[in-house]
């Protein structure tokens, strides 16, 4: 089974840099404590990082 990861916005993007806010929409990210699952690749990893102060991230069998 692939592995996914389930990304939670937590914290509100306003006042960040556009480049954080850009990550976010790439990932689909536009309302607070909305959830997106996506597969886990490392390019999804590095965005994630690069945002992790704003979000939360969980891996999930599916």
């Amino acid at each position: 089974m692939a592995k996914k990861l389930k990304i939670t916005l937590v914290k509100s993007y306003i006042g960040r840099p556009e480049q954080q806010r850009k990550i976010l929409r790439g990932m689909g990210l536009m309302r607070l404590n909305r959830s997106v699952v996506l597969a886990d690749t490392p390019e999804i990893r590095g965005m994630a990082k690069k945002v992790s102060h704003l979000v939360a991230v969980e891996e999930i069998e599916a």
